[in-house]
């Protein structure tokens, strides 16, 4: 896959005819419903073998190798050149299409309102190819042990037709959201545990999922060894009945680190007792905070670094958000909340309002503002194929398991044939 940043001038005929493509592959490939409107600034991936990389000031033919972990005597062999030539800047080269890297991929599919979109639904069916599990959000504990399920749809069949597991994602939202006390309860009553393990073992063989996810936030701060206990104890139960164990963890960078989101989540102790952890790095760009990348790699580098220290890269799932953040300005705490959009959504606003998009290097994330019809002035921060390649990069460097998508429904084809032409998806 090659990813082209359209410039000023630039149509779908002369990006197809700059890598040998051709206008139809690229407007299916990026979903174009207006491929004669680019965005100056958009992101935009070419369906091709291998891609190509064109030479700027400073590059040589080793530099570019190591780049691209390939040898100078292979670039040099394949673009018919001396291996030890001065590159003129702006030559293009070819880089052949690298070995896939094996990966598990997972993705939260979230139904409101009690029933399963037909967007979701169509979400599911288009994306289950790329995952390793789906995962329906949520079971939610009760107060009494039992669990209030999640509307599920033909996900199961889905899931079935595409190689696929479900993942049963448990966690103690309440009404109000993810509830502190509710957690309290469970984690301090042994009796209760047994009931909601009972419980999960019997809807884990009726459904037919294959991993048990906890997603337990917002825990009072002194449960931490309480969550600990009940880990070891539910790996245990699960591990008899054939059944993996995962967790969600909130994006820490130290043990120490304080916060109500974050004091009770043991990350050397999740490594120890889990198959494996979501890193749920993303929402440093929230919905109610000031305008910023929603997962900046430099924050994102830092967690995975953090983790990498108390647990085993091959336990390691990145988180990765599938959407962006369309705030009001001026942003004032308390105020109106972010808009949240899909990376198509983000580009169609852009389009609309007649604006370039613009690429914040630092947070290696794609951005823009506006003004829209009322005179209010906007900010956009999103995701496109340059931010997810460098999340992409992340997990090929540091050999992390894979990765975790919150969540489907959220339109951004860049990243499935990204992902697909990159990595090979491992199937249970």
């Amino acid at each position: 896959m090659q990813i082209h940043v359209v410039q000023q001038g630039d149509s779908v005929f002369s990006i197809a005819g700059l890598y040998d493509s051709t206008p139809n592959a690229i407007i299916e490939a990026n979903e174009l419903e207006t491929p004669g409107d680019l965005v100056i600034g958009q992101a935009l991936v070419v369906p091709i073998v291998g891609q190509f990389y064109f030479v700027q000031q400073g590059d040589s033919l080793y530099s570019i190798a190591q780049q691209f972990n390939t040898t100078p005597q292979q670039l040099a062999q394949v673009n018919g050149i001396q291996a030890g030539m001065t590159l003129p800047v702006g030559l293009r080269l070819y880089i052949p299409e690298q070995a896939p890297t094996p990966i598990t991929a997972n993705a939260y599919i979230e139904p409101y309102g009690g029933e399963v979109s037909e967007n979701l639904r169509s979400a599911a069916e288009n994306r289950a190819a790329n995952l390793t599990y789906l995962a329906p959000f949520s079971y939610e504990i009760q107060e009494d042990g039992s669990l209030k399920a999640p509307p599920l749809d033909n996900f199961k069949e889905i899931a079935q037709q595409n190689d696929a597991g479900l993942m049963m994602v448990v966690t103690n939202l309440a009404e109000d959201g993810f509830n502190a006390e509710l957690a309290r309860t469970i984690l301090s009553d042994e009796a209760l545990q047994d009931q909601l393990l009972d419980n999960i073992i019997q809807i884990t063989q009726q459904v037919g999922f294959q991993d048990v996810h906890f997603d337990m936030e917002f825990l009072p701060p002194e449960m931490k060894e309480n969550y600990n206990q009940f880990l070891r104890k539910a790996k245990n139960r699960l591990s008899a009945e054939g059944l993996l164990i995962s967790t969600a963890l909130a994006p820490k960078t130290s043990a120490e680190q304080e916060g109500a989101w974050y004091e009770a989540h043991d990350y050397k102790a999740h490594g120890e007792i889990v198959d494996f952890v979501v890193l749920m790095t993303y929402e440093w760009g929230y919905s109610g905070g000031p305008p910023r990348a929603v997962s900046p790699i430099g924050p994102v580098t830092e967690v995975v670094d953090y983790a990498l220290t108390e647990m085993p890269a091959s336990k390691i799932l990145l988180g990765q958000n599938l959407y962006g953040y369309d705030w009001t300005l001026p942003y004032e705490p308390g105020g109106e909340f972010a808009k949240a959009v899909s990376p198509q959504q983000a580009i169609q606003i852009a389009r609309e309002n007649n604006v370039s998009i613009s690429y914040d290097e630092e947070e290696q994330a794609p951005y823009f503002t506006y003004t829209d019809t009322t005179g209010n002035e906007h900010e956009v921060w999103f995701e496109d194929a340059r931010s997810i390649q460098r999340k992409f990069d992340l997990i090929k460097d540091r050999g992390l398991l894979g990765i975790s998508y919150w969540k489907l429904g959220l339109s951004f084809p860049q990243n499935w044939l990204l992902l697909s032409g990159q990595f090979s998806i491992d199937k249970k």
